[in-house]
């Protein structure tokens, strides 16, 4: 592996993507309680999502299983992004 290739992989919008979209900012805004009740509520979706994907896959439903696992995927980002947004405000509320 380059170097290059190392730094790009490290960026966290890299990483996760939703960091990279405008109203990400959106998120590092919300009082604490809500971000932590709101990225709880994500990351149950997240678990649930995943869980839905791999009985589909099973059941030899790949499209089902697909839309399921890019639920669970967003849901984890979205849940990520609002841990970030606590960090970056210093992590002091949470």
């Amino acid at each position: 592996m380059n170097h290059s290739a190392k730094a790009r992989s490290a960026r966290p919008e890299i990483r996760n993507p939703v960091l990279a979209l405008p109203s990400a900012r959106k998120l590092a805004e919300m009082d604490p309680v809500s971000r932590r009740a709101v990225e709880a509520v994500l990351r149950d979706l997240a678990d649930d999502a995943r869980a839905r994907a791999d009985k589909a896959w099973r059941s030899h439903k790949a499209p089902m299983a697909a839309y399921w696992k890019a639920v669970s995927v967003y849901a984890r980002h979205l849940a990520r992004a609002l841990r970030s947004a606590q960090r970056l405000r210093g992590g002091a509320d949470g």
